[in-house]
């Protein structure tokens, strides 16, 4: 990946509106979800919830089709692994990895 396009797209996540709206996306699976119930879920003002979504669509990480009268979105999963992957794949490069912290079971 791209250094521009990695930028360009934790920008669009750096979001807070469109970080929930992503993870939302990324919850409900390769099904997508429907703008409506998107924005009940989010309790988002439509206008607002199609300018947010537009910026995701953008940089790539949300893709969406149309079924019948009903627009759904997606995730893209292979751009958000591509993603994460960049941002880990220097991990520890120039030296040593601290050890993982294990969390505690209460």
């Amino acid at each position: 990946m791209k250094l521009d396009d990695a930028a360009s797209r934790l920008e669009a996540l750096g979001n807070p509106t469109r970080l929930k709206i992503y993870r939302t996306l990324v919850r409900a699976g390769a099904e997508g979800m429907s703008v409506g119930r998107l924005q009940a879920k989010l309790d988002a003002a439509a206008s607002t919830l199609s300018h947010h979504i537009k910026s995701l669509v953008i940089v790539g990480l949300v893709t969406q089709t149309r079924e019948g009268t009903t627009l759904v979105c997606h995730a893209n999963y292979p751009v958000m692994r591509d993603l994460l992957g960049f941002m880990v794949e220097e991990c520890c490069a120039e030296g040593t990895c601290p050890p993982v912290a294990v969390p505690k079971v209460a």
